[in-house]
């Protein structure tokens, strides 16, 4: 391989233990000679804090600037952090996809694992992962955490109201929402009290549900025993502590997502995105698209790209590739959303994809005409307007009444008329 470096590092990295190999490259003592000679140092360090902090002076006294690991599981995060700030951040920290650097098969040892990084490294066949910056890795970690405890939410309201059903408290057959207002009333009672009566039903019903309280008194029939209400009691009270601890995570989201307010505000422009998904879009993504060559190279990154499957001039069926799942889930949450709107070019471009491939496919599709105009209006400055796809949207039009124009002619009905510039 040809060297391009003249020193560089490879890390094996395990839970307990990186191996770190650096490799530089020396030219001849001769000065009018033309080769070199190459001079390897491998040594094992433990992944303690001080262990690390020992990892990091080496590399400083070497000299060395370039180091690339494998992104194994989450152990190489604390090596990562604990490198970021070598050289006073002059550095260049590299962390890569495993099957881009796969050694060949056979012998095979720690040691020869950090020598072949360091080794791909200095020849500059090495292509990192998109790592952003500290203050947004910090509000990633904070959306991600919300998005568990939303989940950890949803699944002790579905445990409490299973427990209700078994109990013969059938609340949720007359209640949308068994954790709105008048539901919590009637659980605070029924926990209080271990039964409810019509003058509960009567006192705690509120707004619409008053308009169902006739329903709500056939399912109140029967007793909770004190065992049932103590456990009740527990339920809702683990519930309550659930939704209290939301609401920090949330505030300090807010605090940390207050550097790119503007950003989040252009993100929310668009259509389907509400600003809890932009922040959290935000926080996977980051603010500077110049990471990122293109568009394509962004949707490939979020796993929403097709991709390709050729062999001997024949197409294979190839889905769509692996990529961020937090941001490939939220983006296709926001597609979702969009379907449900009327008279916008997301939501039409979503339909006509649909007639073709599918749903399925067209939500993908969708997914990643989001992507593409959330690339370009952070990496632009700009905001969402539907004014840029007119054009489209009367195209799309125009395909739409040509097909019924088409229909009508087969079936002998009249033709709809056609609009022209």
């Amino acid at each position: 391989m040809q060297k391009i470096l003249e020193i560089s590092c490879g890390l094996d990295v395990h839970k307990e233990s990186v191996v770190a190999c650096i490799m530089k490259r020396r030219p001849w003592v001769i000065p009018e000679a033309t080769e070199t000679t190459e001079e390897m140092e491998i040594r094992t360090f433990g992944t303690f804090a001080k262990d690390l902090d020992e990892l990091r002076g080496w590399v400083e006294w070497e000299g060395c600037r370039h180091v690339a690991m494998e992104s194994t599981g989450i152990y190489w995060v604390p090596v990562y952090g604990a490198l970021e700030g070598a050289h006073g951040g002059e550095i260049e920290l590299m962390v890569t996809n495993a099957r881009h650097m796969k050694n060949v098969p056979g012998r095979k040892s720690d040691v020869d694992d950090s020598e072949w990084i360091a080794t791909l490294l200095m020849a500059g066949l090495l292509r990192g992962s998109f790592i952003p910056p500290a203050d947004v890795r910090e509000l990633r970690e904070l959306t991600r955490y919300r998005k568990n405890i939303v989940r950890d939410i949803g699944t002790q309201k579905n445990r409490i109201e299973k427990y209700l059903v078994q109990s013969g408290v059938k609340l949720s057959t007359f209640l949308s929402d068994v954790f709105g207002v008048s539901g919590r009333n009637l659980l605070r009672v029924l926990a209080s009290r271990g039964r409810l009566t019509e003058a509960d039903v009567e006192a705690e019903a509120k707004a619409i549900s008053r308009a169902k309280k006739d329903e709500i008194k056939t399912s109140i029939k029967g007793e909770l025993g004190e065992h049932q209400r103590e456990f009740l009691k527990m339920q809702v009270a683990h519930l309550d502590e659930l939704q209290r601890h939301l609401a920090a995570v949330e505030a300090s989201v807010a605090e940390k997502s207050k550097p790119f307010e503007r950003e989040i505000e252009r993100v929310d422009t668009i259509p389907g995105i509400a600003a809890t998904a932009a922040t959290a879009l935000i926080a996977e993504v980051g603010v500077d698209m110049g990471r990122f060559p293109t568009a394509e190279h962004f949707c490939s990154w979020a796993g929403v790209a097709p991709g390709s499957n050729e062999s001997a001039g024949k197409k294979k069926p190839a889905g769509v590739m692996q990529g961020n799942h937090y941001v490939k889930g939220l983006v296709c949450e926001c597609a979702w959303s969009v379907v449900r709107m009327r008279n916008t070019y997301l939501s039409s471009f979503y339909w006509k994809v649909k007639q073709k491939r599918g749903a399925k496919k067209a939500i993908i599709a969708l997914s990643r005409k989001i992507l593409v105009i959330v690339y370009n209006l952070l990496k632009h400055g700009t905001v969402y307007s539907e004014d840029h796809y007119e054009a489209a949207k009367c195209s799309q039009e125009a395909f739409r009444l040509k097909k019924l124009n088409a229909d009508a002619k087969r079936l002998g009905l009249a033709l709809v008329p056609m609009a022209h510039a």
